[in-house]
């Protein structure tokens, strides 16, 4: 007799049958059950059968993920894969439109399944698909004409099969002919397009340029900017998405000598105009997957940058030099007294040195010489060019105003303008690829179109009244930048919708405020390391651990939305987990779209019960990540993802959207197995309440000194013959 655990008691279903409650040998092998079950009705051939979940994925059981199977579970004795993919090729190729737009719709329904599309794509199905959407019978070509709107939900389900057979990574996007990409881009040239059509064509555009470089010349050559641009300008969310989507693929994958190319396009066409006023403004909040593809075409525009910031000033090149000349003359209005001194080559010498001093500069003879670092290289000149022809009275209010003080207290234009540039390239991680997880875009790098310059020019003004605040002299040159740093962190964390309100909320965060922040948010380390203290933290430190772990189990009750990742594409395809309750067992099932609250425990099909639970792995430990593929090689990915493994075989894997929830649920995990929590957020919690909690318990004693050393004790009465009397 096979031990408990490998039983599973389920439910098969067959049509016009009523269902069999059996005991599932999950060391039997699969086709000796569907036997027993073929049998058990008397169905002849049990070969041409197999078993499916009716949960609505309609998922085959296969070898590999049998193991998934719950106690409790209803299965559907069906058509085996490799019957119903040649059943759906034949019906593909009826000539009843009827039976024909019945079978495609099957095929994009059925087409999620990696197993189905496997045995499809082996009867060469995708070229059967190519071949409709390229050229199509002389009656699909009528159907056209004459039934448009049977022609659009025919055409609409045979790219959305493309799409789902496509997403699976069985087939190479090198195979595709140029006939199939033009028809494609055919599809989003045309303005009056069905929306269904539209969204899957750039779907399938988008998936060519990144997966194949041949196809992305090809498309590059159907679909210009201009095409792409009044798809923006609907009210269609998916279809602007995804259309940023195409305009990111088409810039990513460009040579780079053409990525300036397609930023000038790009500038013509107002496309950051159009986003700001059609994705940006036009509703309450961006999210989801609209949000990660405007992250990564600021990304990508900001990346623009790296040439000149990464190309050294050529002390000799006198068309670059004339740019040090120019921010000396608008500083300081310096070509009235070059003629008034005549042809003194001493004096000019001296004079120039004098004034590039002032500027700030490191060197003062040859300026051109603190440009030869990279980062910023000359970018920081550029930043100090515009900024001094644009903001001229600014500019020379901070030059004049800095060279009017104590050499001692003067802050350097020059090298702080090169340092800061630096730092802006570091925040904003202008070179780096984008992520594939990451969504957090800022909505005023959107409101002009020389945002990054302006955005200097707003943080060198911050960084001159920082030092004045500061008091600071060139030895602490270091801390100020600090200071700056954390200055521009904090306002960009509030997300500002414009340039003017980034300013405002530098305002409001002097370096009299960073001090107070700073103040509130760390333990005073001085006042909370006394042994009184100490020992009042280890006394109430189990208290605010279970405050956290309640908070932790409360946040799995709940449940989070977690994204589905493929190693060839993002996807939109998210599923949810949530705990019960009683925190038992762990529901979880997909849905179809992001949820916009909680998902009821009864509409996830899934079941995992906490007992079954053996471990919580993270990273690289975790068998999804062990995979051959994209997801392996991406930093980020890596450090988001987690797995419940159970039973022998059993894995659920998880990629969490962000951080705080990957601590949230890693945490969460543990202290249902009675494992201690260890995240960075449990220990800021910690660090966050014990300070609060003492600083409660301790205001009854303010003002007063808390001794390192509790009193010494009194020595013992030379007797005890006394006693307290009542009367």
């Amino acid at each position: 007799m096979p031990p408990p655990s490998d039983i599973v008691k389920v439910a098969i279903e067959w049509p016009g049958a009523f269902p069999k409650l059996m005991e599932i040998d999950q060391k039997k092998p699969l086709s000796s059950i569907i036997k027993e079950v073929s049998d058990g009705w008397s169905l002849p051939n049990h070969e041409n059968f197999a078993l499916q979940h009716a949960d609505g994925t309609n998922f085959y059981i296969t070898e590999k993920n049998r193991n998934e199977i719950k106690h409790g579970a209803i299965l559907r004795l069906t058509t085996s894969p490799a019957q119903n993919a040649l059943q759906l090729h034949e019906r593909i190729q009826s000539s009843s439109m009827d039976s024909k737009l019945e079978a495609l719709k099957d095929l994009a329904r059925l087409s999620r399944d990696v197993t189905f599309a496997q045995e499809f794509i082996n009867l060469d199905g995708v070229s059967l698909l190519t071949q409709l959407v390229e050229s199509g019978n002389e009656r699909y070509q009528k159907l056209q004409k004459i039934m448009k709107p049977c022609f659009g939900d025919m055409l609409s389900f045979t790219l959305t099969a493309f799409v789902e057979l496509m997403d699976h990574g069985i087939v190479s996007w090198d195979t595709f002919s140029v006939a199939f990409v033009k028809k494609i881009a055919s599809f989003v040239n045309k303005s009056a397009n069905d929306s269904q059509i539209l969204q899957r064509s750039l779907a399938i555009l988008e998936s060519m340029v990144l997966n194949s470089h041949d196809l992305y010349q090809k498309v590059a050559q159907e679909i210009t900017i201009g095409q792409l641009i009044p798809h923006l300008q609907g009210t269609d969310k998916e279809i602007q998405t995804n259309t940023i989507a195409v305009i990111n693929a088409l810039f990513l994958k460009a040579p780079d000598d053409k990525r300036q190319e397609i930023a000038l396009i790009l500038a013509q066409k107002q496309l950051r105009s159009i986003i700001l006023t059609h994705m940006i403004r036009s509703q309450d909040a961006v999210v989801g997957e609209m949000a990660h593809q405007l992250y990564v075409l600021q990304v990508l525009t900001f990346n623009l940058l790296e040439e000149r910031m990464m190309t050294k000033m050529d002390p000799q090149d006198q068309a670059q030099r004339d740019i040090i000349f120019e921010l000396r003359r608008i500083a300081f209005d310096a070509e009235s007294e070059l003629n008034n001194i005549g042809g003194s080559i001493e004096k000019r010498k001296s004079m120039y040195t004098r004034d590039y001093k002032k500027l700030g500069f490191i060197n003062h003879v040859n300026p051109a010489m603190d440009f030869t670092q990279t980062p910023p290289g000359m970018l920081a000149l550029d930043n100090m060019l515009y900024f001094a022809k644009n903001h001229q009275d600014s500019y020379i209010r901070i030059v004049l105003e800095n060279s009017s003080r104590e050499d001692k207290h003067e802050c350097p234009f020059g090298r702080s303008s090169i340092e800061l540039t630096k730092m802006l390239c570091e925040i904003l991680k202008v070179g780096e690829l984008p992520s594939e997880t990451y969504n957090e875009f800022h909505p005023m790098f959107f409101t002009h179109d020389r945002s990054f310059e302006e955005f200097f020019c707003i943080c060198i003004q911050l960084l001159n009244k920082t030092w004045k605040e500061m008091r600071a002299t060139s030895e602490d040159f270091n801390k100020v930048m600090q200071v700056v740093k954390e200055q521009i962190m904090r306002a960009l964390t509030t997300k500002p919708s414009s340039l003017d309100q980034f300013k405002s909320k530098l305002q409001n965060l002097s370096y009299t405020e960073i001090l107070k922040i700073r103040q509130s948010e760390r333990m005073n380390q001085e006042d909370f390391q006394s042994r009184p203290i100490l020992e009042l933290k280890e006394k109430i430190q189990p208290e605010i651990l279970e405050l956290i772990k309640q908070q932790r189990l409360n946040r799995l009750v709940e449940g989070t939305c977690f994204r589905k990742i493929y190693s060839r594409r993002r996807q939109d395809k998210v599923w949810y987990c949530r705990l019960s309750p009683n925190h038992k067992v762990l529901h979880y099932g997909d849905l179809e779209e992001s949820p916009q609250g909680e998902v009821p425990h009864d509409s996830l099909q899934d079941k995992l019960p906490v007992a079954d639970i053996k471990a919580v792995v993270t990273g690289k430990d975790c068998p999804h990540m062990k995979e051959k593929g994209a997801l392996k090689q991406n930093k980020e990915v890596l450090e988001l993802a987690f797995s419940i493994l159970y039973d022998t075989n059993g894995q659920l894997n998880f990629i969490a959207p962000d951080r705080h929830e990957y601590c949230i649920w890693t945490d969460g995990l543990n202290a249902l197995l009675g494992k201690d929590m260890t995240s960075e957020l449990t220990q800021n919690d910690l660090d966050t309440l014990l300070s609060m909690e003492i600083k409660l318990r301790l205001l009854d004693l303010e003002n007063i000194q808390i001794p390192d050393a509790p009193p010494p004790i009194p020595k013992e009465p030379s007797n005890y013959d006394f006693v307290y009397d009542c009367n």
